[in-house]
């Protein structure tokens, strides 16, 4: 009886120690922090760094997006959350809005920040209670953001020139 329990014993643990290796390279962490914060994520309980998140606005709103960008990424290490990902959206739009052109390299980015804010939203519909931005929705922001990529021959007109940015 007791051999049958030793038995029973080691295979669990084996099985155990095989599920955190396959774990650990599912998620490929590159530091340690990185391990607790994908562990974080697994339980159910990341939250974002709040007052990082405020700092981050902060810089947004003085337009100092790429500063912005680096505060929000220490604030939602694991791109989790919709809110934070939104904002580093429409910091990649901002900042590649141009009168005469846009960055095309930041606006995919920016599209890659706001699909992936799309995703993390349950029903695909987000939208931000913010005065002070004229794109509420992450569906907005990403037409914006996919028109300023694609090239059409609305781009050679010179009224485009007085247009505002959002």
């Amino acid at each position: 009886m007791q051999q049958k329990l030793i038995q029973i014993a080691g295979i669990t643990w084996t099985l155990i120690y095989a599920g955190i290796i396959v774990w650990i390279y599912a998620t490929e962490p590159r530091s340690f922090s990185e391990v607790t914060t994908n562990t974080r994520v697994a339980a159910g309980i990341y939250e974002v760094n709040q007052e990082k998140f405020d700092n981050g606005l902060e810089f947004f709103r003085r337009d100092q997006f790429r500063a912005a960008r680096d505060v929000w990424a220490s604030a939602d290490p694991a791109q989790q959350d919709p809110r934070t990902q939104f904002y580093v959206a429409y910091a990649f739009y901002r900042e590649g809005w141009g009168r005469v052109y846009y960055d095309d390299a930041l606006f995919k980015q920016g599209l890659e920040a706001v699909n992936r804010a799309i995703s993390l939203t349950p029903n695909g519909i987000l939208t931000v209670d913010d005065p002070s931005l004229q794109m509420h929705s992450a569906a907005e922001l990403k037409t914006e953001l996919e028109q300023g990529i694609e090239r059409s021959w609305k781009d050679l007109n010179p009224l485009k020139l007085f247009r505002e940015r959002k």
